[in-house]
């Protein structure tokens, strides 16, 4: 089913909104310009989906907004096959977002809810992902290593599990605090044992990341 232009008109105008912003990654531009946020926000704030900020999902938890997004994949610095680690699906727009880059991407959702949900949009938009039930803490480390890993969620910390599951000369993108401020962190694998730490200057607000399953 062909869908309303007016949603490609307000895609259009988020991408500029973007790129006015700082987002210089074509690709990523791209790729939000293509996929249909409006179709992964609550019944009746579809008209909305395009502005940028974040909206309420189920479970209590939260799309992010578009920046976020888009600067979250801008940093992680994804090249086409890349072998891709998100942990926190959520809605299932950021591990579309990646599907649409090109990349090989596992997704890991602690919700039933939301893994049930994200699952769903996947099969309707026809993306190939591989999308599991599961700790996000626990990594998946029998599909390791990772080129890329991807954190949607406030962490403390980075779990060694995860730094293990980094391929040498990969990168992980997480936001980095507790409380109500985060600082989004690059970690780059530069050898076996050694990784480099970088931010970014802006702080943000992420729902945290919690163990087990619901």
């Amino acid at each position: 089913m062909e869908e309303p232009l007016i949603f490609k008109g307000l895609r259009n105008q988020l991408v500029q909104h973007l790129q006015d912003k700082g987002i210089k990654d074509v690709n990523v531009l791209n790729a939000i310009a293509k996929v249909p946020r409006h179709l992964f926000v609550q019944q009746g704030f579809e008209k909305l989906a395009y502005e940028d900020k974040p909206f309420p999902i189920a479970c209590g938890q939260t799309i992010s907004q578009p920046f976020t997004v888009a600067l979250q994949t801008e940093l992680l610095q994804v090249q086409k096959f890349d072998k891709v680690l998100e942990i926190g699906t959520g809605s299932g727009y950021q591990a579309i977002i990646l599907a649409e880059l090109g990349t090989n991407i596992y997704t890991i959702e602690r919700q039933r809810e939301l893994y049930i949900k994200a699952n769903g949009m996947f099969n309707l938009l026809k993306y190939s992902i591989k999308s599991f039930l599961g700790d996000g803490y626990e990594g998946k480390e029998a599909y390791a290593p990772f080129k890329k890993i991807l954190i949607t969620a406030a962490i403390p910390e980075i779990p060694q599990k995860l730094l293990n599951q980094l391929a040498v000369g990969g990168r992980l993108v997480a936001p980095i605090g507790e409380g109500n401020e985060q600082i989004m962190t690059i970690i780059d694998r530069i050898s076996e044992q050694e990784y480099t730490t970088s931010h970014h200057e802006k702080i943000f607000k992420f729902v945290p990341m919690l163990k087990g399953l619901v």
